[in-house]
């Protein structure tokens, strides 16, 4: 059992990149609820944003959003320096894959993990090459191998292992963005492993063909196991399409309770076919787990009762610090949360994913 600890982990992660190549879009995206065609009217960044994002309770992700203007980046780099790259956990560098300025993006790039080497040679690098929907899909794979090897050389060349670096393809308009910011939470969560070896005992019990865990808030995978015939599901973008269909279910359900899209949540989801049920439901107060069962009633059933069994087991993921009338410090939730049932009963209907068949 991984240690419950009431200390929150705060996890400072940069955002950076050039003016224009849309970090501050894509924080929105993932963290303020924002839907792609709104992200228009966003201003840009002035200097640095600082935000605290509490994600999974007890982490707190310190993220600094860093304004691409030349200015500011002259100032990160000298008289600032040490403030902005000390104790980083997490680089996110932003590159617009249609810049007609390559070659002083790299360079600005290569400054930037310089200074990161010199106070935070630990760090993780995430580089997100953005705005792949202006690419021609032909030529996607091509142009994301060619711009990695080249950045790929220059973190060698400022220290950074191999390892430390990853690569991702991006895009506001699809669910590469999901996909990308999963694998930053991924390695920012403490004892993912130990988590997933829950997630692997209770997909065992419920006899589950995959179980997966979504942060509540910004509906991002923390984690999943998948199990049997599972395995062989062709659809390797499931997850992020689920976090993407959950995001716009949201925003449904703001519309329709007049909420704030960031307080709204829901009590459960349901969809049943001939082929596979599911439901998504509350784990933890800051996480909702999905389930995919064989097409079995009476199993569907008791996996929902043992899911909300298996509660007590997990909560210690959501432990948050909050005084309370003693002074002491007690467990918090999310505050103002909507809740609303919503579940698609006969076989084959469609739910808001769109086709149930894309399973």
């Amino acid at each position: 059992m991984m240690e419950r600890s009431k200390r929150q982990k705060q996890r400072k992660v940069l955002l950076m990149g050039r003016s224009g190549a849309g970090k501050s879009s894509m924080r929105s995206i993932i963290f303020s609820n924002y839907v792609a065609k709104d992200v228009r009217r966003l201003g840009a960044t002035v200097d640095v944003e600082h935000s605290n994002i509490r994600f999974m309770g007890n982490l707190m992700l310190n993220l600094w959003d860093c304004g691409g203007q030349d200015s500011f980046v002259e100032s990160y780099l000298s008289n600032q320096r040490s403030h902005v790259f000390t104790s980083v956990a997490v680089l996110i560098f932003v590159f617009d894959v249609s810049s007609r300025e390559a070659a002083t993006d790299t360079l600005s790039f290569a400054s930037t993990i310089r200074a990161l080497h010199e106070f935070s040679p630990t760090s993780k690098i995430f580089v997100l090459i953005h705005k792949m929907d202006l690419v021609p899909p032909d030529q996607r794979s091509r142009v994301v191998h060619q711009r990695a090897l080249e950045l790929r050389a220059t973190c060698a060349d400022e220290g950074f292992a191999s390892q430390q670096v990853d690569f991702w393809a991006t895009s506001i308009w699809d669910q590469s963005l999901y996909r990308a910011w999963t694998q930053v939470i991924y390695f920012l969560v403490p004892n993912a492993s130990a988590i997933e070896e829950m997630l692997g005992r209770l997909a065992g019990l419920l006899e589950a063909r995959e179980v997966v865990l979504y942060e509540r808030t910004t509906c991002l995978v923390v984690t999943h196991v998948t199990r049997g015939v599972e395995e062989g599901n062709p659809y390797g973008d499931r997850f992020e399409r689920m976090s993407s269909i959950l995001k716009t279910h949201k925003h449904s359900m703001a519309r329709h309770t007049g909420t704030m899209a960031s307080e709204v949540s829901f009590a459960e989801l349901q969809i049943k076919t001939g082929e596979f049920m599911l439901f998504i439901t509350r784990l933890t107060e800051n996480t909702n787990l999905a389930v995919v069962m064989a097409s079995d009633e009476a199993s569907f059933n008791a996996a929902r009762v043992n899911v909300q069994l298996a509660r007590r087991e997990f909560a210690h993921l959501d432990i948050v610090e909050k005084k309370g009338k003693d002074g002491q410090q007690h467990a918090k939730g999310p505050v103002g949360s909507a809740e609303v049932e919503v579940r698609a009963m006969d076989d084959g209907e469609v739910s808001s994913s769109g086709r149930a068949s894309d399973r």
